[in-house]
């Protein structure tokens, strides 16, 4: 599914939110100029999921099926964890599958609302999040729709 939705870039690019982007997806340290293979873009695609498998697997603590985990891992690749503005010194936060970037009106962390859902064996709502999850630098990407929809489908296939 993300190799579907992330097509093969050899030179880098700017994407959406203005972030330097090669291979399939691949933002790690990727600098202006920067070309890569279709055989090193695989290799960075094999990194970027399995770190997108480790978020998942500590997080969601709850049963979930095959097709569960993979709708989760693509929408972890593409979104990421997220980042808790000062956290861990950090001043910009960025919202993700497991943290928002603004604290709760406690002062604390906060999850997202579909890992929330989740965690509260709540598969139906957890499901109804993908859709949230649209825009890029402020606006709604047509391919972030259908990725969503495709991820949601995904997640609630049963078998």
């Amino acid at each position: 599914m993300v190799k579907r939705f992330e097509s093969f870039q050899p030179t880098a690019y700017r994407d959406a939110i203005g972030k330097w982007t090669v291979g399939y997806g691949h933002t790690d340290q990727v600098q202006q100029g920067q070309r890569v293979d279709e055989a090193e873009a695989l290799k960075m695609l094999a990194w970027d999921l399995e770190d997108a498998e480790r978020v998942v697997a500590q997080w969601v603590t709850v049963p979930i099926s095959q097709s569960q985990f993979d709708a989760l891992v693509s929408f972890v690749f593409n979104v990421g964890p997220g980042q808790v503005e000062g956290l861990k010194g950090i001043p910009e936060g960025k919202d993700g599958f497991v943290w928002l970037k603004h604290r709760g009106s406690d002062g604390q962390p906060r999850h997202s609302t579909m890992l929330t859902k989740l965690l509260a064996n709540d598969y139906e709502g957890a499901a109804d999040e993908f859709p949230a999850w649209i825009k890029a630098g402020g606006r709604v990407l047509n391919g972030l729709v259908r990725r969503r929809l495709a991820e949601k489908e995904l997640f609630e296939e049963i078998g």
